[in-house]
């Protein structure tokens, strides 16, 4: 046997993971691993992917870089096969950007690229994916999963007044997910949307949210989610028998009653 066939068949499944350097990616990425699969994490924090890459093992290889970038999404398809030995059969599109503030009084010089990385650094994952998924999966099927699993928001559902112009980038990429979702389904590929409410992580910060409505999310609301609450549904998802579709699953902290 192989060096090669070694390592592919050392793993169950093959993931590619965007923004997997912290909150739901990195959690993502380290269920991935626990559970014998073989994770791509993509993020711009070199220094954390080599971390992980150190802690993790041979399950994980990071892969820096934007992932609004066509050049670098291409680079995560090829570094799967090169590094394991067989194409990613799950991507989990979850790199995104927040932006606080209701649409009267949002920063809009950070607007356009938020939008690139929200909706059409999504847009081109998902496509270059499903491309990629029917030529492979579509023969594979129903003994073979493929699943592409996208990062939404409970403010791509309920209108948030604030954070309504980020809520608006998670509104286009549901509709993105359910449309392709129509459109690969067919062929035996799942296309599963995933909306969290309030996560705790580096997000808050990123998005400009001020300390005292972080608070006031704690005391309104928490405890509050963590990555890991959000990764335990990912998995849930793609752990399903081939022919099991969970198509959209909303996970709020028990106590967020809106939005």
């Amino acid at each position: 046997m192989t060096d090669e066939r070694i390592v592919s068949s050392r793993y169950s499944r093959i993931a590619i993971i965007t923004g997997s350097t912290s909150g739901i990616g990195e959690a993502t990425a380290r269920r991935f691993v626990a559970s014998g699969y073989g994770v791509v994490g993509n993020g711009r924090n070199a220094e954390k992917l080599r971390a992980l890459e150190q802690e993790l093992g041979t399950a994980f290889i990071g892969i820096a870089g934007d992932a609004s970038d066509s050049s670098l999404l291409e680079k995560l398809f090829g570094s799967a096969i090169e590094h394991f030995g067989k194409p990613a059969d799950i991507v989990v599109a979850n790199a995104g950007r927040g932006l606080g503030g209701s649409v009267k009084d949002a920063d809009l010089s950070r607007f356009e690229e938020i939008l690139r990385l929200n909706v059409s650094g999504v847009l081109d994952l998902l496509q270059k994916a499903a491309r990629k998924m029917i030529v492979k999966q579509q023969a594979d099927y129903p003994k073979r999963a493929a699943d592409i699993v996208i990062i939404g928001s409970v403010v791509g559902r309920h209108i948030s007044p604030f954070s309504a112009v980020y809520g608006a980038t998670k509104f286009a990429v549901h509709s993105l997910a359910e449309g392709l979702r129509r459109e690969v389904g067919p062929k035996g590929i799942r296309v599963s949307l995933v909306e969290p409410g309030i996560v705790v992580s580096g997000f808050q910060d990123a998005a400009g949210y001020s300390g005292d409505m972080v608070h006031d999310f704690e005391d309104r609301f928490g405890p509050l989610l963590h990555g890991e609450d959000v990764a335990n549904a990912i998995h849930f998802i793609v752990s399903q028998p081939p022919h099991v579709h969970i198509s959209d699953i909303l996970v709020r902290p028990t106590r967020q009653d809106y939005p």
